[in-house]
């Protein structure tokens, strides 16, 4: 699986020099995820997501009514944020359909792993949601401890906690969903009170999803070469 371009810190360098390795930050920066988009330009995700889940096409007349409404004179840097948002987060592009009336559908750039989908109804969706978690556990050194991973989705406003509009219960998906899929291993780390969990790369994850790409991902996020990232650098070409 591949991602894009210039979204704002996805992930972030630890301050320890000796760890390649990224968390999100807890002052958030220019850099950082989510950090300087328009309140609209987040609503305007779920509002897009929502309409592609149910293949509805999109008017572009229902994003200014009930989206946008008295923000139109920032309409297009939305727009903008918007698009960037679902094509490096979920791997979706915007593409308009009928250019008379404004007409939009949601378009998947990812490339399709060969083997089995990711689940019965290929939801994209759930795509680049787990693809988002595969790449921070692996810049993680291939372990993340389920505290950070669940820090790291409430940026993308995904919460344990409650109910997605997408994704339904996150927390089955992610900790149920995803391990029974053996896309996630989750294990318990021991001797940890309350008990820790860590996160990991399963099965099946390994076998249809090149690291390669991942880190081609990442460098991307950070306007930076793959082999910056020494350790992860030599573990995907190790992997390839």
């Amino acid at each position: 699986v591949s991602l894009q371009q210039d979204f704002p810190g996805l992930f972030l360098q630890e301050e320890e020099e000796e760890e390649e390795d990224f968390v999100l930050n807890q002052t958030p920066t220019y850099t950082q995820l989510l950090a300087f988009l328009h309140p609209q330009a987040i609503e305007l995700v779920q509002f897009l997501l929502v309409k592609d889940q149910k293949k509805i096409p999109i008017k572009r007349a229902d994003m200014l009514k009930k989206v946008i409404r008295e923000y139109r004179d920032v309409y297009s840097e939305i727009i903008n944020q918007a698009t960037r948002t679902l094509q490096q987060v979920f791997g979706l592009e915007l593409v308009e359909i009928d250019a008379k009336h404004h007409i939009y559908i949601l378009t998947s750039s990812l490339p399709r792993a060969e083997g089995e989908n990711l689940c019965q109804n290929d939801e994209t969706a759930k795509l680049g949601l787990l693809t988002v978690i595969l790449s921070f556990i692996f810049m993680k050194g291939n372990s993340a401890k389920d505290s950070a991973v669940w820090e790291f989705l409430r940026w993308l406003r995904v919460k344990p906690g409650q109910r997605h509009s997408i994704f339904g219960d996150v927390k089955k998906l992610v900790t149920e969903e995803f391990v029974r899929q053996k896309y996630l291993e989750i294990t318990p780390i021991p001797l940890t009170d309350p008990p820790e969990f860590k996160y990991q790369w399963g099965l099946r994850a390994a076998k249809e999803i090149s690291k390669k790409d991942v880190l081609r991902f990442v460098a991307k996020i950070q306007g930076k070469d793959p082999t910056f990232w020494t350790s992860q650098y030599n573990d995907a070409e190790a992997t390839s």
